[in-house]
């Protein structure tokens, strides 16, 4: 396993691309909306290509009581074995094909209700 990403909710995500570009020297790598359209999705990444996913809810706005953090994504070689073998604490999301996002997900929770997403690229990306 590896860490993928961060996630971020931010309030606007092209702003917060341009903080990250400008302020920090991340260059920005990828991105994709909701099928809904409700989410934008942009990432940005260190020279280690280690990414920062910043989601851009309509309507959502974070506030300073903790909703700013959002998940931590690792890479797996199965989702669906990897639900089965981790002892995880609670199921966010059960394993599903993502194809805006060329993967399938599942989101499970740690010890302490962190909420990880277990990645696995789909089509052998």
């Amino acid at each position: 396993m590896a860490i993928l990403h961060v996630c971020l909710n931010v309030a606007d995500a092209d702003r917060a691309v341009d903080w990250y570009t400008e302020n920090l020297g991340f260059e920005e790598s990828w991105g994709f909306e909701t099928e809904s359209g409700e989410t934008v999705n942009r990432y940005v990444a260190d020279d280690n290509g280690v990414e920062l996913q910043l989601s851009d809810t309509e309507g959502e706005t974070p506030s300073e009581d903790g909703d700013r953090w959002d998940h931590l994504a690792v890479s797996v070689d199965d989702v669906d074995a990897a639900v089965e073998a981790i002892d995880h604490h609670g199921i966010q999301q059960e394993p599903s094909d993502q194809p805006a996002a060329g993967a399938r997900t599942a989101f499970i929770e740690d010890p302490d209700g962190h909420v990880i997403e277990l990645i696995e690229p789909l089509n052998g990306e």
